[in-house]
């Protein structure tokens, strides 16, 4: 009996000795952070996670980056290197450990990191896990570390100008592995940002841990089969064809680090909300957080994957390959336990650009050029990321590009998925979409201003007039107000009239548009099952205050007139509407609307047919229960807002209010 016994503690002790072997410390290093312009005197207090512009902004060393034209006035940051440093403490029973290391799962983007002045680490890819083994760099107590950060925007003009007269298009940010959007683009500003954007890490530990294999308990195919009309393209899940209902999503930040859990659930619950079952994660931005596919398995939202490659070519040396090879290795590992995904899709846009944007013509590219442009082009995307892909994961469906044919092509619309822009940027009637419906149409939109209410934050009165310089600052498309003027003008008020119109009712109109354009265009789309088989607008969210082809605003995401539209065409339980009579041909009548407040709703009544009925509170930014609503003559309709408010300045009007003032 005592044998027995003694032997049971032996075996406890063991079990216990173990265990504490076993156990790995982790130590978050986000405190005591300080950041200053390299070489200068002066430290500042820095945030971690964070980057260097929200830290000026903490600091009051810059004005708000989003407010008027402040952009360009914050362009030198971009141009300066940057250090951050800190100290932090290490136990004796941490220095015991057989291995420890510095984990860095976000740097961005170029970074030379010393440990107690000594070197342990250089970094050129933001998206990439780095490790360095400083076990014999520590010492008990404190550690000094400190992150140069070079700009970006003079390595990658260095790298592009060390490669004349060779040129990669369209920009020399190809060459960088950093979010491309940074640069700028036709919906977002130019911030090219450099800081520590995720939460660094001491890990100490004897034994590493086994990984685990990952299971996926879930079916997912992309069918391309030829057909009679072409070749399909749709997903099957679990053996049954879904029809894809949703978004593409950007960044929701200029600044990544101020993404936070709550700003996920907003946007995602906004997906959700307007019965969406599919996100587009383009590939200008980031591959997101966790966080944001948990809520995507959560909600039974569907993802499709970009790598982050867009809208341009590669680079196709070694070093150049080798990056992204860890890139693609590491992001596929650490997401591909979340089942929401259902596509890795290996660039935005870059291979119809190659074939159709007229680079070749506009660089006044060599034949030779052209050819390794493309050869780099196919290693990458159709040889090489594919490989790595199924090295690590081998369950999900990949595409090289999105989409494969430009929409000026006629087989854009018949196989493979389209971003359809013939509406927009090709300036084609809203009515063509019933001719030139794709078999999956991954992007499409039509562009309108954020909420005047969000205006109103990033203006002076003094810049809120049609085309002031402020409000051109933030319309980033090429010709943006001259392509809304000629879709305002075909589908609602006269050219000659839209320059007498106040800035609010010109913001209200591009909604409206917008709203028109999304229900019909939606509407189609569903209406050509199963030959078409996905829907996704373009886009979802914004990253700042901005005239774009965003549903929803970047101020506390309200929703904008079309997420309202959408929400409508998005059901399954009914039919989507569409109307295809142009409001301009309508024969509006004062419909005499009148509205009581009770509580937390708004109660409405016409006494004549009302188009687009508006809502308003001054100074709220919530959500509505509905809005841009449309009421017969004598009906009574219902909308609330959210929480209490004292003494609301309530405004309702509609399309006729508007358009008499003209």
């Amino acid at each position: 009996m005592n044998y027995k016994k003694n032997f049971f503690t032996l075996i406890c002790f063991g079990l216990v000795n173990l265990s504490s072997v076993a156990i790995a410390q982790r130590i978050d290093l986000k405190k005591g952070w300080n950041y200053r312009e390299e070489k200068t005197q002066k430290w500042f207090p820095a945030a971690v996670p964070g980057e260097i512009h929200t830290d000026l902004l903490r600091n009051k060393a810059i004005p708000d980056p989003f407010y008027r034209d402040n952009e360009k006035k914050l362009a030198w940051i971009e141009r300066k290197n940057w250090e951050y440093k800190t100290t932090f403490q290490v136990s004796a029973a941490t220095l015991k450990k057989k291995n420890t290391e510095l984990v860095f799962d976000g740097l961005d983007t170029y970074a030379t990191v010393y440990l107690n002045k000594q070197q342990i680490l250089k970094t050129d890819n933001m998206f990439r896990q780095w490790r360095a083994d400083v076990k014999k760099i520590l010492k008990s107590g404190n550690n000094d570390l400190v992150i140069v950060f070079q700009s970006a925007q003079n390595v990658v003009d260095s790298l592009a100008k060390k490669d004349l007269p060779f040129v990669i298009p369209d920009n020399p940010r190809a060459y960088v592995r950093k979010a491309q959007y940074h640069f700028g683009w036709d919906w977002g500003p130019k911030f090219t940002t450099c800081g520590i954007w995720k939460t660094p890490r001491l890990e100490a530990y004897d034994t590493k841990e086994t990984e685990q294999p990952y299971v996926l308990n879930r079916k997912i195919e992309l069918v391309q089969q030829p057909d009679s009309l072409g070749r399909s393209f749709y997903f099957k899940i679990d053996g049954k064809p879904v029809y894809m209902k949703g978004a593409n999503y950007i960044p929701s930040d200029a600044f990544l680090s101020r993404v936070t859990k709550k700003e996920y659930e907003k946007v995602i619950a906004l997906a959700k909300d307007a019965n969406m079952n599919m996100l587009r994660v383009w590939g200008g931005g980031i591959y997101e957080e966790d966080y944001f596919y948990d809520l995507c398995d959560k909600y039974g939202i569907n993802v499709w994957q970009d790598f982050m490659f867009a809208g341009t070519m590669v680079p196709g040396d070694k070093a150049f390959f080798e990056n992204v090879r860890e890139e693609v290795k590491y992001q596929v590992k650490r997401l591909r336990h979340h089942p929401s995904i259902v596509l890795w899709c290996g660039n935005n846009e870059a291979d119809e650009a190659f074939k159709n944007w007229g680079w070749q013509k506009s660089m006044k590219m060599s034949k030779q050029d052209s050819t390794r442009l493309w050869k780099d082009y196919v290693r990458l995307f159709q040889d090489s990321i594919p490989k790595w892909v199924n090295e690590v994961d081998g369950k999900r469906p990949y595409i090289s590009s999105s989409p494969l044919f430009h929409w000026s092509q006629k087989e854009s619309v018949k196989q493979g998925d389209s971003h359809y822009w013939g509406t927009w940027w090709g300036l084609e009637d809203i009515e063509v979409t019933q001719k030139k419906t794709g078999r999956f149409v991954s992007e499409y939109g039509m562009q309108s201003l954020p909420n005047y209410s969000s205006i109103e934050k990033f203006t002076l009165p003094e810049d809120r007039y049609l085309y002031s310089d402020v409000l051109q600052a933030h319309q980033k498309a090429g010709k943006g107000f001259l392509k809304l003027e000629s879709y305002l003008n075909r589908y609602f008020i006269d050219s000659v009239k839209i320059k007498k119109m106040n800035l609010e009712d010109y913001t209200y109109l591009t909604q409206c548009l917008q709203y028109y354009a999304l229900k019909n265009i939606i509407g189609i789309h569903r209406s050509k099952a199963p030959y078409t088989m996905g829907t996704l607008v373009w886009q979802l969210n914004d990253c700042w205050p901005v005239a774009s082809w965003s549903v929803t605003d970047y101020d506390n995401r309200q929703p904008k007139a079309a997420w309202y539209a959408m929400r409508e065409a998005y059901r399954d339980d009914i039919t989507p509407e569409m109307d295809l009579t142009r409001p301009k041909d309508l024969q509006l009548e004062d419909p005499e609307i009148s509205w009581k407040l009770k509580g937390n709703k708004v109660i409405l009544k016409a006494l004549k047919p009302a188009k687009y009925v508006y809502i308003s509170i001054k100074g709220y930014t919530g959500k509505w229960s509905d809005n841009y609503i449309d009421l017969k003559a004598g009906e009574e309709k219902i909308i609330s807002f959210e929480g209490k408010l004292t003494k609301p300045e309530v405004r309702v009007y509609s399309l006729y209010e508007v358009l008499k003032r003209y």
